[in-house]
């Protein structure tokens, strides 16, 4: 059994949290519930004891970034992992992507299908992760396009 930071093991009190083990290399960035952390010169191992919106700055989409109809799609559900306070206006916004990027590219539909069954369910970082193969998916095309 695994929960999003990490396993469970069956203790004698039951099934029983493992941290995140988290290693950093030299200088780099992670956000972690609300705060961005740089790491200094030497690499780093940090153990998460809990569970609270994690992401590295690998995975982070700016908004300058977010210049394409997957990569808004991916920037929103980002901020919805990110930012719980303001749900309500990404849930919003998410709807009129999706609903924008369905008409103009009628092929994502099980990738949004996933990301929406996600979301129903409050899974937001599982959601992030099938946006990234949504982002991966129109790639793919464009690079197809550029081909042909």
């Amino acid at each position: 059994m695994a929960n999003r930071w990490g396993k469970q093991c069956l203790g004698a009190a039951g099934w029983v949290s493992v941290a995140l083990k988290l290693s950093l290399k030299p200088g780099e960035k992670i956000f972690i519930g609300g705060a961005v952390v740089q790491n200094g010169d030497q690499p780093v191992e940090l153990n998460i004891l809990n569970d609270v919106p994690l992401l590295r700055e690998k995975d982070i989409l700016t908004e300058e970034e977010a210049d394409t109809p997957c990569r808004r799609v991916y920037m929103c559900v980002q901020l919805m992992y990110m930012d719980q306070a303001h749900l309500y206006d990404y849930q919003q916004k998410y709807r009129l992507l999706i609903d924008d990027l369905l008409a103009k590219m009628p092929d994502t539909v099980d990738y949004l299908a996933e990301i929406n069954n996600f979301l129903a369910c409050g899974r937001y970082y599982q959601a992030l992760k099938c946006a990234r193969r949504l982002v991966d998916f129109e790639q793919e095309l464009s690079h197809g396009k550029q081909h042909a």
